[in-house]
């Protein structure tokens, strides 16, 4: 019978062999918050990019408004410049499409495998992973999206535009977390993880309902030749290759395949998410060998008379490298390219509109209240109401230092539609139709009028109470 551990002693479980196995610790507890940072560092680099992308985002949508409605914006910039066709050609090669396409198709296929990673991430080890911790979530952006729908197909049943319904059910993750980080201390960080899993769900809803119902002509021969080169990406994931050049270069190849399928393109980022590794490529004892290895090493350096920052900086960015997949570090290093490259340059290409008085009195159609009691009643009553309706039944229960009030408040934010709304715009009534420039202002509107709503709820909250 193994002796037991000394004061302080390192377990580590789980080898091949039965029982468990202990090493000499090799961190004190002088380092644990050293070894703690990489660890927890990408959910907080998570909920401070995303908020602080949500204020870029705003102030994109802001300055694109205010240029293409002064007096030499649209002369000099709009619509023209989102008009001009770019040729990329490689071997003889080439594709062609406007500026706008490739924003709106291109760049937001890697908007689209951020949403991808996050989705995985969330199912697999996130707050989707476990059954009760995931209902309410799930419970509350399904309410989220089917409410809004109904609203706005009620009131545009016959009309023109009633292919819009998908417009209202999108939740913008990055204006709503953009909202809570002004809050501050207000917001329990329970809160900020359910608004992130709801709109997260909420995410894989509005990528079902753009792959079944807004896909235009289907070409047979391409479509069978994305899913062939996703299944081939799959296998590579079977096979164990774990380097991401083999998964990118037949990423952009299924992308252009999804392209000219008449599937929107931006699916094809969805897709080559889900085959890209998630897990670690280690073995588990090998792994814990390796961590001890590494910590004893480490703590050597800590307690060191010269200790060097910059080594003990390099072996913790090694070890956080080490415990990472292939997919956590093609999401770390893809955020912020999304959060503050990609998704402002598309709010700025989309909300590039000329507002007038005759867009004004539009937003009285049913086509602007569809959206506007869509995303600003609808939101919050589905989004409440099942998340209600969830707990009553005994299936969830509130998340800690989270009450109902705070719920609500969750479920104003969530009428922020803004990005997926937009882009839902372009797909379901197409680009440079007559009800677009008042889509896109409806979707302002009630963005404005559900982001100020839940601010001001939440912001009479008191400061949770810490233990």
């Amino acid at each position: 019978m193994p002796a037991a551990p000394a004061a302080g002693a390192f377990l580590v479980s789980g080898q091949r062999s039965a029982g468990c196995h202990y090493y000499p610790a090799p961190i004190s507890f002088m380092a644990v918050p050293l070894l703690v940072r990489p660890l927890v560092r990408p959910f907080a680099e998570f909920f401070r990019r995303e908020a602080a992308g949500g204020i870029m985002l705003m102030v994109s949508a802001v300055l694109a408004l205010v240029l293409a409605n002064s007096n030499w914006g649209p002369a000099h910039f709009f619509p023209e410049l989102w008009e001009k066709h770019l040729n990329l050609a490689l071997n003889g090669f080439g594709l062609e499409m406007s500026l706008l396409h490739w924003i709106n198709d291109g760049l937001m296929s890697i908007f689209f495998l951020i949403v991808g990673l996050e989705i995985k991430r969330e199912v697999l080890e996130g707050e989707l992973s476990d059954r009760r911790q995931a209902t309410l979530p799930i419970a509350a952006a399904l309410g989220g999206m089917v409410v809004p729908a109904m609203i706005y197909f009620f009131i545009n049943r016959g009309q023109p535009a009633a292919n819009g319904w998908g417009i209202p059910m999108a939740t913008d993750i990055a204006f709503a977390l953009a909202v809570l980080q002004l809050l501050g201390p207000r917001v329990p960080l329970g809160l900020k993880v359910f608004l992130t899993a709801l709109a997260i769900v909420d995410d894989l809803g509005a990528v079902l309902v753009i792959a079944g119902f807004y896909t235009t002509d289907l070409h047979l021969t391409y479509l069978y030749l994305a899913l062939g080169t996703w299944m081939l990406l799959l296998n590579l994931n079977l096979l164990g290759a774990r380097l991401l050049i083999f998964y990118l270069p037949l990423g952009i190849l299924m992308w252009y395949f999804m392209l000219e399928s008449g599937i929107h393109a931006t699916l094809a980022g969805v897709l080559l998410a889900l085959a890209i590794p998630s897990r670690i490529g280690q073995a588990k004892p090998e792994l814990l060998l390796m961590l001890n290895s590494r910590l004893s090493m480490l703590q050597d350096e800590v307690h060191g008379a010269d200790a060097n920052p910059r080594i003990i900086s390099e072996e913790l960015e090694y070890l956080s490298d080490a415990i990472s997949s292939p997919a956590q570090k093609l999401e770390q290093r893809l955020h912020s390219v999304v959060a503050f490259g990609i998704i402002p340059i598309f709010a700025f290409a989309n909300t590039s509109l000329e507002i007038d008085a005759a867009v004004f009195r539009q937003l009285a159609s049913p086509l602007g209240l569809g959206i506007i009691l869509g995303l600003t009643v609808g939101k919050p009553l589905g989004i409440g109401g099942l998340s209600w309706l969830s707990i009553r039944l005994g299936w969830a229960s509130l998340p800690a230092n989270v009450t109902w009030r705070h719920l609500w408040g969750a479920g104003l934010l969530g009428g922020i539609g803004f990005t997926m709304s937009l882009f839902i715009t372009l797909l379901a009534l197409g680009e440079h139709t007559a009800g677009e420039p008042v889509a896109k202002l409806a979707i302002l509107v009630a963005s404005t009028i559900s982001g100020t709503m839940g601010f001001l709820l939440l912001r009479t909250m008191p400061e949770p109470v810490k233990h």
